[in-house]
């Protein structure tokens, strides 16, 4: 009787503990920290990684998207400055940084343009495209009071006379690289591109230490307004907000178009959450008042576009991209 007695006691305690055991399960699951993504920011710091110089238009701009940033997600979005070998440099330190979508950069064609003039061991494809912010257009600039009026006069004079112009850019393999070399290349003409960073190109123009410079709106509109410099053509067809009077090259029948379009990208394996949560507060900022009115000022175009489709579209322009840097290629080579 007694050992009947100690075995449905035995067997009572070990019920009491495996439910004592499953209530402390429960528990220990509710009480478990959300995951990264779940709290991400968790209150600290995303860095926005820029690749062009403090002074640049492209870091201009990304201060503005950065402030904005910061008011969705609550916390600071810090600048940090990676220039060197036409963006290189920073979408290589980028590549080094843990996906935890705390580390983001300010990207832009020249994800393409640098792969493919050999200044990066990676394309495109090693990062997670969040969202397209903005369009530019690489703007063609003469000082005032140089001898061509039209884009027509300067293309006439530099098809005549080769290796006389000489184009500023913002760096080897930049888009204004790119895109002014295959402007003149479509009419037959033969330049000396002169690679600086900065805005120095700019500088350059205005000392006379080069005939043309092909730069983004923010770097030319002051001298422009101040009447020391002209702008002959926009290399692409989209609207410009600081030159809209200003025909595009395509317009004026030369076959380029070419503009810029800048976003945020993070490391590879980031996960979908932290991606989404950082698309969520790019869309925000992008489409306040705020922004806008600073695209009015510097020079740039709102042009929000969500993952997959932003995707999508540096895919198609990758490859118009490494199409032009082969037919640059080809035309160095046999003029050598």
């Amino acid at each position: 009787m007694r050992s009947s007695i100690r075995r449905v006691a035995l067997a009572a305690a070990l019920t009491a503990m495996a439910s004592s055991g499953i209530c402390q399960d429960e528990a220990a699951k509710s009480a478990k920290p959300k995951s990264s993504s779940s709290a991400f920011p968790d209150g600290k710091p995303v860095e926005m990684v820029t690749l062009f110089g403090a002074a640049s238009a492209s870091t201009a701009t990304a201060r503005v998207l950065a402030d904005g940033m910061a008011k969705v997600l609550g916390v600071p979005v810090p600048i940090v400055d990676k220039p060197g070998a036409g963006g290189a440099t920073g979408y290589v330190y980028l590549s080094t940084q843990k996906p935890d979508g705390h580390s983001t950069v300010w990207s832009s064609n020249s994800i393409s343009t640098t792969f493919h003039s050999g200044q990066l061991p990676f394309d495109y494809k090693n990062f997670v495209h969040v969202a397209r912010v903005t369009v530019e257009n690489p703007a063609l600039a003469v000082k005032a009071d140089a001898p061509w009026k039209t884009l027509k006069e300067l293309m006439e004079y530099a098809k005549a006379n080769p290796d006389k112009v000489r184009v500023g850019n913002s760096g080897q393999g930049s888009q204004t690289h790119i895109a002014s070399v295959a402007l003149f290349s479509s009419a037959g003409a033969k330049i000396i591109p002169v690679h600086r960073t900065g805005g120095q190109a700019t500088a350059d123009l205005l000392a006379g230490r080069i005939e043309v410079a092909v730069q983004f709106p923010q770097a030319v509109v002051p001298h422009v307004k101040s009447g020391d410099l002209r702008v002959l053509a926009l290399l692409s067809s989209i609207p410009d907000p600081v030159f809209p009077d200003v025909k595009s090259a395509k317009a004026q029948g030369y076959n380029i178009d070419m503009p810029l379009w800048r976003g945020i990208a993070v490391p590879k394996g980031t996960s979908k959450a932290v991606v989404a949560k950082l698309q969520d507060a790019i869309k925000k900022a992008v489409e306040s008042p705020e922004f806008k009115d600073a695209g009015n000022k510097i020079g740039f175009t709102p042009a929000y576009q969500p993952t997959d489709a932003f995707t999508k579209m540096i895919a198609e322009d990758d490859k118009r991209t490494s199409e032009v840097i082969k037919e640059i290629k080809a035309a160095e080579a046999a003029a050598k």
